[in-house]
């Protein structure tokens, strides 16, 4: 069986479509995941998000234009999605700089499972503004995420989380839930995966080098190792993720893989507790698996809803007696 192709996303021809993007899109969670693992040690060293994010974008731009030189593909989109482009890499920026400057508020782990929203968002804005079918099972999975969310609004300390962490995050949820509608059904889709991310990463650049007054606030790693993580956050969360977010979303839809974003809070949590030593409590398990739930629930939709009806002919409903 051939591996997973970076560059084209083409995985062994024994698996159809939708079981590639299931895949792919699991790897982009995952790797998105990640991002606690190599920011922190940042933010320790005394770096700020915006400086953090400038180089994150800066090294991932020419990893993506390598890929595309490498697989002979060109750079050049309509003119007329310029617009929509440009949108989008700053919705994408706004959705990483909210995440990052949620860190200085909470724990990276709670805040990346609080992220894990933008699954409901995304469904939602599906059924409000698309009109894609909104079901007894996604209404469910809604109240599941709001529960398990109500159990993290809690830090493993017991004190309560501060608003201000839970607000950015909220932002860093909704922006990427637009993101992800947006690349489904603009023309964004008739273009190129290397392409769009290579453009989105390019105009989403430009937001922090403007937070950073062009380099004037500019905070440097003081360390020669530090600069291995923002290489590695440029590759796994920046390129990689993105580029396998794109990819699924033209293979198997908006609303699967957000879905799939499960990975993610799993991800950063497992980080979190096995490598800066937070704390993972009952509570805090029990929400985490709350929100997990809620959006398995939503993937298995398609498959779920004929079940419960099937299981709820087992039981007809019994004609009244008149008495």
């Amino acid at each position: 069986m051939r591996s997973i192709h970076l560059f084209t996303f083409n995985l062994s021809p024994a698996l159809n479509p939708k079981a590639q993007g299931y895949l792919i899109g699991a790897l982009a969670a995952a790797a998105y995941g990640t991002n606690p693992l190599f920011a922190l040690p940042l933010y320790d060293a005394g770096m700020d998000p915006d400086s953090v994010l400038l180089f994150r974008y800066l090294f991932a731009i020419p990893l993506l234009g390598a890929m595309l030189w490498f697989r002979g593909r060109s750079l050049r989109v309509p003119r007329r999605d310029v617009p929509l482009l440009f949108a989008m890499g700053i919705l994408v920026a706004l959705s990483s700089l909210t995440l990052f400057l949620s860190y200085n508020y909470m724990d990276a782990g709670i805040a990346s499972t609080l992220l894990f929203v933008y699954p409901i968002l995304v469904a939602l804005i599906m059924a409000v503004g698309f009109k894609e079918r909104f079901t007894l099972t996604t209404g469910l999975c809604i109240l599941l995420a709001c529960g398990g969310i109500g159990l993290l609004y809690r830090s493993g300390d017991g004190s309560t989380l501060s608003l201000a962490g839970t607000l950015l995050v909220f932002v860093s949820a909704l922006s990427y839930a637009i993101y992800i509608v947006a690349v489904r059904v603009s023309r964004l889709r008739e273009i190129p995966t290397l392409a769009v991310t290579f453009y989105v990463l390019l105009f989403g650049l430009l937001l922090f080098v403007f937070r950073v007054d062009f380099g004037q606030a500019l905070i440097l790693p003081d360390r020669w190792h530090l600069w291995g993580n923002l290489l590695a956050l440029a590759l796994f969360p920046t390129a990689i993720s993105f580029l396998c977010t794109t990819r699924a979303i033209n293979l198997i839809g908006s609303t699967p893989t957000a879905i799939l974003g499960a990975l993610e809070p799993v991800t950063a949590v497992f980080f979190g507790v096995a490598v800066f030593g937070e704390t993972l409590t009952l509570r805090i398990g029990c929400g985490i698996v709350l929100i997990i739930v809620a959006v398995m629930l939503i993937i298995a939709g398609n498959n779920l809803s004929p079940t419960l009806t099937h299981f709820r002919r087992l039981f007809p409903r019994l004609p009244r007696r008149n008495h």
